[in-house]
């Protein structure tokens, strides 16, 4: 066969062709031209010797279609869809979820719960001769899809809650400003220590997964850990303090120390006031009196005006140290079993991103008992003055001159 004649053979039938009657044209020839024939075609029409072997193999092993199927149309001919012969079924089915769609009306992306047969069946007692399938394209088309719910609402949102967020992105940005530390604070969740499953996974050699124990029953010995961290919006940098005893304020404020203790006076020598972003509730919580009875020692310790933020009740997300350091804590460690102290403090103290974070880490091994009171002594002695906007959220503790117990 002359390789001239397959050459002008295809390129005649070639603009005719769609993919699969192409693969079905060159195998044919490649099987014409006996041993060899794929790379003489494959050389002739330019086209992957898999292409053209994959149509030798089809021609082979698959049965030629039935002429209803293996015809080719041109664009408009056969049966006319759905939506063409009937014109209120689009409008009619936008009808049908308008009340049960959700989220923000301009997304590109809008989303509904029923099901697409359960729009079908309505659609059907409107008269409409449908599908669930038929459905799903057009709700498609529509821009809708079907998706689980996320957690996003706050319940009982407080009514001045954006104010309050205003509130403390103007007392971030005054900080920053005059070069006074700024700190987001909070205390990861408990672990436990030991041979335990860790969510996630890791590289091992093959078949040979790390083993941990069946049930999480906390081990008598190591028991479980409360890393506190401390968070530095202004250089990207944080400080975990792992606790061994209670979450307490006690330890919240200790862990605060240590952080100044450790980076914070080293990071800003001229500071004279320091700014603690952190939730309403724990061990930092806005009600807390041992909270603000602690906060009064460091700062009569340390010299400096502490002033604090705290986010609105359930909005503990908006925290800049959940984003910015503990979740790439997690994705540090995921499918890494905390066997010791040692290797919590070693692998949260390993973590970094591309953005620059790096984060110090130290073992705590004080004692922090729970159930201490604050008389109203106490409380009256503290030199604490609430700001006019939400005093209980927002409010400074100035140290106090060293006669003063």
């Amino acid at each position: 066969m002359d390789n001239q004649e397959i050459k002008v053979r295809y390129e005649a039938l070639d603009p005719f062709l769609n993919e699969r009657m192409r693969r079905l044209v060159v195998g044919a020839e490649a099987r014409a031209l006996g041993y060899g024939g794929v790379s003489i075609v494959s050389r002739i029409t330019g086209l992957s010797r898999e292409v053209i072997a994959q149509g030798a193999k089809e021609l082979q092993e698959t049965p030629p279609l039935p002429p209803e199927q293996g015809r080719i149309r041109k664009p408009g001919g056969g049966r006319k869809a759905t939506v063409s012969k009937d014109p209120t079924l689009r409008t009619d089915l936008e009808a049908l979820i308008e009340p049960a769609t959700r989220g923000d009306p301009e997304s590109a992306l809008r989303w509904t719960s029923k099901s697409t047969r359960k729009l079908a069946a309505e659609l059907g007692r409107m008269g409409h001769k449908t599908s669930h399938r038929m459905v799903a394209e057009l709700l498609s088309e529509l821009g809708y899809s079907l998706q689980a719910n996320r957690k996003t609402l706050e319940e009982g949102a407080h009514p001045d809650r954006n104010e309050q967020f205003e509130h403390v992105y103007r007392k971030v940005k005054e900080f920053q400003t005059d070069d006074q530390p700024v700190i987001s604070v909070d205390t990861k969740k408990k672990e436990l220590v030991g041979p335990f499953k860790n969510g996630g996974q890791e590289w091992y050699p093959k078949g040979t997964p790390e083993e941990v124990r069946s049930h999480d029953f906390k081990d008598p010995e190591l028991g479980k850990v409360n890393p506190y961290g401390i968070y530095d919006l202004s250089k990207n940098e944080g400080w975990v303090n792992v606790g061994i005893d209670h979450d307490t304020s006690a330890f919240a404020v200790e862990s605060i120390r240590r952080w100044w203790t450790h980076m914070g006076q080293e990071r800003y020598p001229d500071a004279r006031r320091l700014l603690i972003t952190a939730d309403s509730g724990g061990s930092n919580g806005a009600r807390v009196r041992l909270w603000k009875r602690e906060l009064q020692a460091f700062a009569d310790q340390s010299g400096l005006a502490v002033s604090v933020c705290h986010f609105p009740p359930g909005t503990s997300k908006w925290n800049k140290i959940e984003h910015r350091m503990f979740s790439f804590i997690s994705m540090n460690w995921r499918g890494r079993p905390l066997v010791s102290h040692e290797v919590i403090v070693g692998l949260i103290a390993s973590t970094t991103t591309t953005q620059g974070l790096t984060i110090q880490c130290a073992l705590d091994q004080g004692l922090y008992p729970k159930g201490i009171k604050v008389s109203d002594q106490e409380m009256d002695a503290l030199s604490l003055v609430r700001e006019d906007f939400h005093g209980e959220w927002n409010y400074t503790i100035f140290p106090r001159p060293l006669n003063t117990s």
